[in-house]
């Protein structure tokens, strides 16, 4: 779906969102429950997976995105993680058409990044049922978007963070900046944002584990609730994670795909 057309969608007012938001750590002491949200990584309009960040080593692993969403919630996820890989690198919706798909099919939250750059873009989305949008260019382009809609979206508006040896990347991973990890997450300790989701773009999609290091480092650094992403790949590196007690979330894909994460085992050892 164009941009203009995803836009022009957007209905008047506000639709409470009727999909609970993320849970959040009650204090510092607290272990968190480590919630594993399944990705779905949306290429033209296929559910993909891909080496590095590089859209050239993408494996399609559904034609169908909806029905794969719906195999995960089959499973017993509380979550999905959605990513708009088109929309990543034109900095608009692209892959609109399959996202609705999966919020009509799946009554768990998702929260989706990818091409959400201005205020009528993250509006839009959760006037459609979408439970959180995930802000990562614009946290560097323009804070103040991510204070604005923070604000205005309670609970709804979390911050993507790619980074490439500690050094934060933009546009769909294609651009490298001087700013620091731990800096960014930081400046928004005041916003009210609900989450930070840290992607190790080296880890990501090479089956190779999380760097669990720097995401644990970068959550004790910070109050926000951090998720892990890039590279969770075993039942060992979720178990890790949690062992931290500080990491609230991973995303995993290409080992849900591949079969080395069984969901369903997944889940429940979590849950213990």
């Amino acid at each position: 779906m164009p941009a203009w057309s995803f836009l022009a969608s957007l209905t008047s007012g506000r639709v409470a969102n009727p999909r609970p938001p993320c849970k959040t750590i009650a204090n510092q002491n607290q272990r968190p429950q480590l919630i594993l949200f399944p990705a779905i990584d949306l290429k033209d309009g296929q559910a993909v997976r891909l080496v590095h960040g590089d859209m050239a080593q993408s494996t399609v692993f559904n034609d169908d995105p909806a029905a794969q969403a719906r195999s995960f919630v089959d499973a017993g996820c509380q979550w999905l993680h959605l990513v708009d890989l088109n929309g990543a690198f034109a900095g608009a919706p692209v892959n609109a058409a399959p996202v609705e798909a999966i919020l009509k099919a799946c009554p768990v939250p998702a929260q989706l990044g990818g091409g959400i750059r201005d205020m009528a873009t993250i509006e839009a989305w959760l006037s459609k049922g979408l439970a959180r949008v995930i802000l990562g260019t614009v946290a560097v382009e323009n804070p103040h978007l991510v204070r604005q809609a923070a604000r205005a979206f309670p609970g709804q508006v979390a911050v993507g963070i790619d980074a490439r040896n500690g050094r934060v990347a933009t546009k769909g991973w294609a651009e490298e900046t001087d700013v620091m990890v731990t800096d960014l997450a930081r400046s928004f300790e005041d916003a009210g944002v609900a989450a930070i989701i840290y992607t190790d773009i080296l880890r990501d999609g090479a089956m190779g584990g999380p760097n669990i290091d720097a995401t644990a480092a970068l959550a004790r650094a910070v109050s926000i609730p951090v998720i892990a992403s890039g590279g969770v790949s075993s039942l060992a590196d979720l178990q890790a994670l949690k062992d931290t007690g500080v990491i609230e979330g991973a995303i995993s894909g290409r080992a849900l795909y591949d079969g080395a994460i069984d969901l369903k085992e997944a889940l429940a050892a979590l849950a213990d």
